[in-house]
């Protein structure tokens, strides 16, 4: 069995970085996409078991991204990541995602929980995660 593997798409680079640690001390396999061009690229030449993207991106943004990768495969989760949720009214049924979480102090606990239910893997407990560090 492999670890799930998520690709996350954001231009802010330290806030990618940052969920990437994040998720792969939960035990997750996480690929880094600057923008939704380089995103799609990636979604193309690698499988994936769920997608995150930010919603506001300068080259394709996060509607577009879930729209191409839905025509690929429509069963993959994609959640939508943004501090504009409530600004813009953002939400699953307006936007067709799998998930839409507001980024700020709660995200990585609603990351974590959310991808944990859409992959149907249970996030492993920080003692597990350090003990896993720790032997690596």
């Amino acid at each position: 069995m492999h670890a799930p593997r998520i690709l996350l798409i954001d231009d802010n680079v330290h806030g990618s970085k940052a969920r990437r640690t994040v998720l792969e001390e939960q035990g997750y396999a996480v690929q880094i996409a600057s923008g939704g061009r380089e995103g799609l690229q990636k979604f193309e030449e690698q499988e994936f078991d769920l997608v995150v993207t930010d919603y506001r991106m300068p080259d394709v943004r996060g509607l577009q991204v879930l729209r191409k990768i839905r025509k690929q495969n429509e069963k993959i989760p994609v959640v939508i990541l943004s501090g504009y949720v409530e600004k813009l009214g953002l939400s699953e049924e307006s936007t067709g995602a799998s998930a839409v979480l507001s980024k700020g102090p709660k995200e990585h606990q609603d990351l974590i929980r959310v991808i944990g239910r859409l992959v149907k893997k249970k996030p492993a407990s920080k003692t597990t995660a350090r003990a896993r560090a720790t032997v690596a």
